[in-house]
C-alpha cells in the first residue's frame, strides 16, 4: 500500500471526516519520473495553504502571509497517510481479514480488515484499488469497531496529474515569498539524556530529531529547539515532543481530534522540569504509556 500510494500517478480530491462531525479537504497531485517523486497538496477547507514534497523535500506556501515554509526530513507520509510495513513487523499486533469488493469515488477496490490485536492500537478498514494497491478510502476503528476519522477520495483520476518538471518549477518558484528554512538536526536519543525504561508494545524508534522552534532567544543568538522523538508500529505513529519546562506555567491535559490523540505533561526532573507533548494515531493509553516510560538518564 505504501509503495503504491508512492509511486502510483494521480490527481484527486481527498477528504478527511472526523466522528465528531469535523471535515476537511484537500486536492492532491502525484507524480513521478524515475526516482523523483512529487506532490502538492492544496488545502480545500481551513486557511490556504499549499504543500509540495519532493523526495524528502517538503516545502509549504502559507498565502496569508506571504511565507515559504521549507523543512527537510525522512520518514514522510505520503497520501492516503498509511505508513509502510513489511508484513512481519505487523502480524505480531494485527489481523487482516478479506471483507471482498467495494467502489469508492466510482472505482472498484479490494476492502479489508485490519483488526489490533490488544487496546494500544487503533484498527483500520481499508479499501484499495484492484490495479495498482493505491489505498483509496480508509476508516480507523476504535475497539468497538466505531469509526473514528474517515479519510476517502472523493474523485480520482489515474492519469499523470502534471508533469514532474512543472510541479517542481511551482514548489521552487519562491520568488516576491518570504522564506523561512527549518533546520532539523539528526540526533541520538541517548546522547540527549532520553529513554524508555520499557518499551510499548510494537512500537519502534524511527527517527530522532532537534527541531528549531519560535524566535531566537537572541538578536543574534540561536533559536530553541525541541526534541522529536518519533514511534511506530508500521501503521500507526507516535511523535514525542520534550523540551525544558520553561518560566511560564502550562496547562497538563490530554485531547483528541479524530484518530490524533495529544497528550502534554510536566515531567519533573531534579536537574530541571521538562515538558512532554505526544502525539498519535493511537489510543489515549497508548500515549500514557510512552509519558509513564520516558525517564532521563543525566
Amino acid at each position: 500500500m505504501h509503495e503504491a500510494a508512492r509511486t502510483t500517478e494521480y490527481v484527486g480530491t481527498f477528504v478527511v471526516s472526523t466522528g465528531a462531525g469535523a471535515l476537511s479537504s484537500a486536492r492532491i497531485w502525484h507524480a513521478c519520473d524515475g526516482p523523483v517523486c512529487i506532490e502538492r497538496v492544496e488545502t480545500l477547507s481551513g486557511p490556504q495553504r499549499s504543500t509540495f514534497r519532493r523526495n524528502e523535500l517538503v516545502r509549504t506556501f502559507l498565502p496569508d502571509q506571504r511565507l515559504v515554509k521549507t523543512e527537510q526530513r525522512e520518514n514522510l507520509d505520503v497520501f492516503p497517510n498509511l505508513l509502510g510495513a513489511t508484513e512481519g513487523s505487523i502480524t505480531e499486533f494485527y489481523d487482516a481479514r478479506p471483507l471482498g469488493r467495494g467502489r469508492v469515488a466510482g472505482i472498484e477496490a479490494d476492502v479489508v480488515q485490519i483488526v489490533a490485536r490488544d487496546a494500544m492500537r487503533f484498527g483500520y478498514r481499508v479499501w484499495c484499488e484492484r490495479r495498482s494497491g493505491l489505498v483509496l478510502k480508509l476508516q480507523t476503528l476504535d475497539a468497538r469497531g466505531a469509526v473514528v476519522e474517515q479519510s476517502a477520495f472523493s474523485e480520482l483520476q489515474f492519469e499523470e496529474p502534471m508533469p514532474v518538471p512543472a510541479l517542481a518549477e511551482m514548489m521552487d518558484n519562491t520568488q516576491g515569498w518570504k522564506t523561512e528554512r527549518s533546520r532539523l538536526e539528526s540526533v541520538n536519543v541517548d546522547a540527549e539524556g532520553w529513554t524508555l525504561s520499557q518499551p510499548v508494545p510494537g512500537f519502534k524508534p524511527v527517527s530522532s530529531y532537534l527541531r528549531p522552534i519560535g524566535e531566537p532567544r537572541f538578536f543574534f543568538g540561536p533559536r530553541k529547539r525541541i526534541l522529536q522523538w518519533t514511534f511506530s508500529d508500521g501503521l500507526a505513529t507516535v511523535s514525542l515532543f520534550l523540551e525544558p519546562y520553561g518560566d511560564q506555567p502550562r496547562q497538563e491535559g490530554a485531547q483528541a481530534q479524530g484518530a490524533t490523540y495529544t497528550l502534554s505533561r510536566k515531567l519533573p526532573d531534579a536537574a530541571g522540569d521538562w515538558w512532554l507533548t505526544a502525539v498519535g494515531e493511537v489510543p489515549m493509553r497508548t500515549l500514557d504509556a510512552f509519558a509513564r516510560a520516558l525517564a532521563r538518564t543525566r
